[in-house]
């Protein structure tokens, strides 16, 4: 989808079309969501500081998110496409991959479905079609908005040789700052480079995924359903804490919103785990396995505050998030079991 929960947003708020929005939360310390392509043309992107998009974009209109909302868009969407293809990998509210393999016509279909959620949502989107998941995915971003790209392997070899590594999913920030310190800086550089030199920097399972990602190789399936391993919630605080006090308050809220969750999905994991981001950005992970799956605030909440207080507070704290993972159906099981710690 495109510009997603702006694009949400304009459905309810029309004036605004045409306008730099933004959707960014209000605190010091919040980020940007989305922005329109209005708004990005001033070098506001997602995930930048709110701060520095209202610099950047002073005239902006800045929008609260609403997700909720965003949800009910999401579902409308998807309703649409799962009528029409039978397939679907859904990864996020805004994004899904559709095996279209047995489709006769793969492009007429996709073009008629745009039509339809058009139609049916008032809202736009860039399709991408190609041999494997990876390629789709390239192609959905090359000519956003209202983009429309069907590509070969070796025609997405030939068109992306000279963009950044950075621009195919799994070449992350640091992995390109140590591909730019050998002198490889796109794609074709990337699929060309001496394997046995890349093999010594990465290691060689390493080195190999990161050729065959330049060569646009990915043997993924689409499939029907994600297989979610863990549940988490996190919140950045406005401004730095160093109140051990109040960290432990604070996660017990994050504890119940997270246990509402899993009781809802009628999931548990065993492992339970924090994480802290103090202020000079370092962040720090602690987890301990138990014998059972849990998912009542009752079980994970003492292991929680435990590992917190283990931690302690070095320096004041930035983020505090909790997380529930090795996720098992629980089906409804009662709750209050005598657990035994297996790791810590």
């Amino acid at each position: 989808m495109d510009a997603f929960y702006v694009s949400v947003e304009l459905r309810r708020r029309p004036e605004l079309r045409g306008l730099p929005v933004i959707v960014a939360g209000t605190g010091p310390r919040a980020v940007v969501t989305t922005a329109s392509y209005e708004a990005r043309r001033y070098g506001v992107g997602s995930a930048i500081p709110a701060s520095r998009a209202r610099r950047l974009c002073p005239d902006g209109v800045f929008l609260p998110p609403d997700f909720a909302y965003y949800r009910e868009a999401s579902a409308e969407v998807m309703a649409i496409i799962r009528r029409r293809v039978e397939v679907v990998e859904v990864v996020g509210l805004d994004e899904a991959y559709l095996e279209l393999s047995e489709v006769p016509d793969p492009a007429g279909l996709m073009r008629s479905m745009v039509g339809e959620i058009s139609a049916a949502t008032g809202l736009a989107c860039s399709i991408g079609i190609g041999p494997n998941k990876l390629i789709a995915k390239v192609a959905s971003d090359a000519e956003k908005p209202r983009g429309f790209v069907v590509l070969s392997a070796e025609q997405a070899r030939s068109r992306f040789a000279g963009s950044p590594c950075g621009l195919v999913p799994g070449i992350g920030p640091k992995t390109v700052e140590r591909l730019g310190a050998l002198r490889i800086s796109t794609l074709g550089e990337l699929d060309r480079a001496d394997f046995p030199l890349l093999a010594t920097r990465f290691g060689r399972r390493m080195a190999g995924e990161l050729q065959r990602r330049a060569r646009f190789e990915d043997d993924a399936p689409v499939t029907q359903e994600r297989k979610v391993v863990s549940e988490s919630r996190e919140t950045t605080f406005d401004y730095d804490i160093n109140d051990l006090a109040r960290l432990e308050e604070i996660l017990a809220g994050l504890v119940q919103r997270l246990c509402a969750a899993l009781e809802e999905q009628q999931r548990g994991g065993r492992t339970i785990g924090i994480k802290i981001r103090l202020d000079d950005f370092s962040t720090h992970t602690r987890a301990r396995t138990l014998s059972e799956a849990v998912w009542t605030a009752s079980d994970v909440g003492p292991v929680a505050l435990d590992l917190l207080r283990r931690f302690g507070t070095p320096r004041p704290v930035r983020l505090l998030g909790v997380r529930v993972a090795g996720l098992v159906a629980t089906h409804g099981q009662p709750a209050g079991r005598q657990l035994t710690l297996l790791a810590q």
